[in-house]
């Protein structure tokens, strides 16, 4: 029903971090497949991807991944993110209700650094979920998941999701 993808370079340990998260999705049978898209990466992320089960591509082009991808609906993750507690449910019945593009809510527990809470948030900071069909109509070539997930307004989900920020500033 759900493809995964993240865009990674140099991601190794955000990318375990969010992958470990998506075995629930996995094992409730939301999960189809998770694409990780290589942007050069030279540290461990092939084998993290490998080892979880995922498909790892490193030479890529965001229309023929969509045509690849297995599922109906795709969510677009930056490596770290991690959905919290009932994501798996509200993405299902999301999907099965809705064709409108959502987010997840940022987490209440991790709140912005004082000098960045009034910037934008990134494209992907809060993820982005959107049927696969209307994904690949929007498609330009040369672009990347931000870029995707950039041009849409998107509903908000009850769900929370922990920003990838989080794990890079503790790094």
């Amino acid at each position: 029903m759900l493809t995964v993808l993240l865009e990674c370079r140099d991601n190794e340990p955000e990318l375990a971090h969010t992958l470990a998260v998506l075995v629930s999705g996995a094992v409730d049978g939301l999960v189809s497949d998770v694409i990780v898209l290589d942007n050069g990466s030279r540290d461990g992320s092939a084998r993290v991807a490998d080892a979880a089960g995922c498909r790892f591509i490193d030479t890529w082009d965001l229309a023929e991944v969509l045509r690849v991808a297995r599922g109906e609906w795709i969510m677009l993750l930056e490596p770290g993110a991690r959905p919290q507690s009932g994501w798996v449910e509200e993405v299902q019945e999301h999907a099965g209700l809705s064709k409108a593009p959502a987010r997840f809510t940022p987490s209440r527990r991790f709140r912005r650094p004082f000098f960045r809470r009034w910037r934008r948030p990134g494209a992907l900071e809060n993820g982005f979920l959107m049927p696969k069909r209307q994904a690949a109509g929007l498609v330009r070539p040369g672009m990347d998941l931000a870029a995707l997930a950039g041009a849409h307004s998107a509903r908000r989900l009850r769900s929370e999701l922990i920003p990838a920020w989080v794990i890079r500033e503790r790094r």
